[in-house]
C-alpha cells in the first residue's frame, strides 16, 4: 500500500508533568493509539532498496550526547564474536565515527557495524539487541538513545505563560518521515505512516510502555495511558474518531 502523506489531523492530550512542576507533556494520541509494530525481520524492506535486510539501520546510529555514547560503549565491551559479526572490524578499527563534527556507529557493508546479516549464526540484527536479551535487560537499556526510540520522537519546546511563569512542553510524537530531516526524502520506504507496518496487535502505547516510560517517567506514563484508554473506549462506545491514524486497519 502507498506510504500516507505526513500532513493529517491528529488529536493531543496535555497534562502536567507529576515529576517535575515545570514541565508539561502533550502527547499524539492519534499515534500512541494506533497499530504501528516494527516489521523488521518480518517485511520490512529498509528505507533503501539497495540494503533491505538493514531495515533502518543503514545510516549509523548518532549518539545524543555524551552520556549517551558512554553508556554505548559500556555495553559494547561486553559484545563478543559470538553475538558481533563485525566484532574483528569493530575492535581494530574501531566501532564509532566522527560525522559533521559528532559522534556516530560506524558503517560496514551497507549498515550500521552493530548489525548482523540474516545468515549470522548469533542471531540477524543488532548485535546489542542480543546482548541484551542475553543479559536479561529491555534494549532500552543497552542500545544508544536514537535505536530505541525510533519512531517514538520527543521533542521540548519553551512556553511562557501571560503571569511570565515559563514552562517546557515535552511532546510525545510520531518520528515520521520528516523527522529524519532532508535526508528522509532520499528514503525508498519508511514505516511509521506505511499501512504494511500499522498490524501490531497492540496499540503502541502498550506495545512500546518501555520506551515510553524512558521518555517521560512511570508516573507520567501512567497518565498518559489511562489517557489513550478513554480515548479508545470513547471511540469504541460511539464509533466516532475525529482523528485515526490514516494508516491503520480501516
Amino acid at each position: 500500500m502507498p506510504e500516507i502523506l505526513l500532513e493529517f489531523p491528529r488529536q493531543w492530550f496535555e497534562f502536567a508533568d507529576p515529576a517535575d512542576e515545570t514541565q508539561l507533556i502533550r502527547i499524539d494520541l492519534t499515534w500512541l493509539t494506533s497499530r504501528w509494530t516494527c516489521i523488521f525481520g518480518r517485511g520490512c524492506p529498509g528505507v533503501y532498496k539497495s540494503a533491505p535486510e538493514a531495515g533502518c539501520c543503514t545510516l549509523g546510529a548518532h549518539f545524543t550526547d555524551k552520556e549517551d555514547r558512554k553508556r554505548t560503549e559500556g555495553w559494547v565491551a561486553k559484545l563478543d564474536e559470538t553475538l558481533w559479526q563485525n566484532y574483528k572490524t569493530g575492535t581494530k578499527k574501531g566501532w564509532m565515527v566522527k560525522e559533521d563534527g559528532e559522534w556516530k556507529t560506524r558503517v560496514v557493508r551497507k549498515a550500521c557495524i552493530f548489525h548482523n546479516d540474516p545468515d549470522f549464526a548469533g542471531g540477524f540484527g543488532c548485535a546489542l539487541h542480543h546482548l541484551a536479551d542475553r543479559e536479561g535487560l529491555s534494549f532500552v537499556d543497552v542500545k544508544p538513545d536514537v535505536c530505541w526510540q525510533v519512531p517514538m520522537r520527543r521533542t521540548f519546546e519553551n512556553i511562557e505563560s501571560p503571569d511570565e511563569t515559563e514552562k517546557t512542553v515535552v511532546v510525545i510524537s510520531e518520528f515520521d518521515r520528516g523527522s529524519w530531516g532532508p535526508g528522509g526524502h532520499d528514503f525508498d520506504w519508511y514505516c511509521s505512516s506505511n499501512t504494511e507496518a500499522h498490524i501490531g496487535s497492540e496499540p503502541v502505547y502498550i506495545s512500546n510502555k518501555n520506551e515510553m516510560v524512558a521518555l517521560i517517567g512511570a508516573q507520567a506514563y501512567e497518565i498518559a495511558a489511562e489517557a489513550c484508554r478513554k480515548h479508545e473506549q470513547m471511540v469504541q462506545q460511539t464509533g466516532m474518531n475525529l482523528a485515526p491514524h490514516p494508516a491503520d486497519p480501516q
